[in-house]
């Protein structure tokens, strides 16, 4: 374990939305990947039925959108604790939940991942690790219980909330017990006349069922003060016997095509590094999946990680940057916690909860109110502490109309190649070119016209467009600076250097 040599940059647990979309970042940025499953071959189980906004902006930065829009439905509203949610079309280009099952985004991230030259290997888990300060020895267990080691650089879990790479590594896990079971199953319910069934809630608990494809439906129960042993096994029968529970018939349930079971445990790790050893997704963090978060949070750390672990193993930037990792994102998963939590109580049944839910409806009625819920599903609002005192700094940069050298187009055309991108909107980027000389080789400087003299901001409203702007791969702003303002040439050379590394010698 005190060799140096590696076999790649990157070993990637898991090979979920989470993994692929990982494995994908890397590779965009440079770094080789080689990504471990324990299965042998997709499931193929639905899981996961939708993307947010921010998801879906984060793909349209990657130019590979349209592969998802070709297979999901756009779906107007969305939704608290089954309370409906209105969405704002000025607030992003993609305003509206894309309704998709888990499947299917897998399938797409993984041929993306094979056409960029990830390696995947399946029917292969992790079964031991160890560190060094030259990088991460992994073991693994193959079919036939054949073993292989790896070596690499860096080693990220996004091996579920039962993250083997979490529990070898020694990272704590902490957090607050179930207190209710959720079954989930894909099936036929002939008896069911209705294509949508929306959260009818009983004494017992709750029950929806929802016709994703003609003839099949995913009917999930909910029963309170039923806490399943996590080793129980899950059978279609325990899913019939629920809904006779809640609903009072199975409709005819038949032909099971997946059935899971779920529950409103939510437990985050306490770091999501340790030295060359990082977690994203469900291995960081696991919730009542209320308002289709979890698989969002998940692509969302792998896009904030790829960027820096990649400008790491490249030798670009400090192996500090991976701090950030952690200072941004543990607080994005402690805020999705917080409000899962208060949807798993906001469902619980008895009069006390129909009373605050009307309560609670009444309030969202409110512009106001019903934005700070919307933001806290979508995360459109999320702000990273990054220094500068400018409004748009460590937000998302919104999706503004520019006329460029090769055309028209969006900001986020300029971040498929995942590359940091210095946008002058002057049209003159004498400069900023000048002062990102020694940041050439990895920053991007692009001069363009703005369509507009305000931008759209979430959870601020209209603010003037910039005069210039610092934009990370992952679509966060470093740096801005205001129209008519002295340009500052310090604090953009502090940003540049902070996120991008030092300058290039001379």
């Amino acid at each position: 374990m005190g060799h140096t040599g590696t076999d790649t940059d990157v070993v990637i647990a898991g090979a979920g939305p989470t993994g692929l979309m990982l494995a994908c970042e890397l590779r965009l940025a440079g770094a080789e990947v080689i990504v471990v499953e324990r299965l042998a071959q997709r499931s193929g189980e639905s899981r996961a039925g939708g993307i947010h906004s921010r998801t879906l902006e984060v793909l349209d930065q990657r130019g590979i959108l349209d592969r998802f829009l070709a297979e999901g439905e756009l779906q107007p509203v969305g939704h608290f604790s089954g309370l409906y949610l209105d969405f704002d079309e000025s607030e992003s280009r993609h305003p509206y939940p894309l309704m998709i099952l888990q499947s299917a985004i897998e399938r797409l991230l993984e041929e993306w991942a094979l056409e960029l030259g990830v390696q995947v290997r399946r029917a292969c888990e992790v079964d031991g690790i160890g560190q060094d300060e030259h990088g991460v020895t992994v073991r693994t267990r193959g079919a036939r219980e054949t073993s292989a080691v790896l070596r690499a650089r860096y080693l990220v879990g996004c091996d579920g909330g039962r993250s083997t790479v979490r529990k070898l590594a020694g990272i704590g896990f902490p957090g607050t017990e179930a207190t209710m079971t959720a079954l989930i199953g894909d099936v036929e319910l002939p008896g069911l006349t209705e294509d949508y069934v929306w959260v009818r809630r009983t004494p017992v608990g709750d029950w929806s069922a929802i016709a994703f494809e003609p003839g099949w439906h995913r009917v999930i129960t909910s029963e309170f003060d039923r806490v399943a042993d996590r080793d129980e096994e899950v059978t279609f029968e325990g899913l019939r016997a629920s809904l006779v529970r809640v609903a009072g018939t199975d409709f005819g349930m038949r032909n099971p095509r997946w059935v899971s079971r779920f529950n409103d445990a939510a437990r985050q790790a306490d770091r999501y590094r340790k030295g060359r050893v990082l977690l994203a997704g469900d291995a960081a963090h696991i919730h009542f999946p209320a308002g289709g978060q979890g698989l969002n949070m998940g692509v969302q750390d792998a896009v904030n990680l790829g960027w820096k672990l990649a400008s790491v193993v490249r030798g670009r930037a400090p192996e500090s940057l991976l701090d950030s990792y952690h200072a941004e994102r543990h607080p994005v998963g402690e805020r999705v916690l917080h409000n899962t939590r208060a949807q798993s109580a906001l469902v619980r049944p008895g009069p006390q909860t129909d009373a605050l839910r009307e309560v609670f409806a009444s309030l969202m009625v409110f512009d106001e109110v019903n934005q700070y819920l919307r933001h806290l599903l979508t995360a459109l609002d999320i702000r990273y502490p990054v220094e500068g005192e400018h409004p748009l700094t460590g937000r998302r940069v919104p999706d503004a109309d520019l006329k460029t050298s090769g055309g028209t187009g969006g900001v986020h055309e300029l971040l498929h190649a995942a590359r940091p991108v210095l946008l002058d909107l002057s049209g003159d980027t004498t400069w900023t070119a000048a002062v990102a000389k020694g940041w050439a080789d990895r920053v991007d400087v692009v001069g363009a016209r703005g369509e507009d003299d305000h931008w759209i901001v979430p959870a601020l409203g209209e603010v003037p467009a910039p005069a210039a702007v610092l934009i990370r791969p992952d679509g966060h702003v470093a740096w801005a600076s205001s129209a008519g303002a002295a340009p500052d040439g310090t604090a953009l050379r502090t940003a540049l250097e902070t996120w991008f590394g030092p300058a290039l010698e001379g």
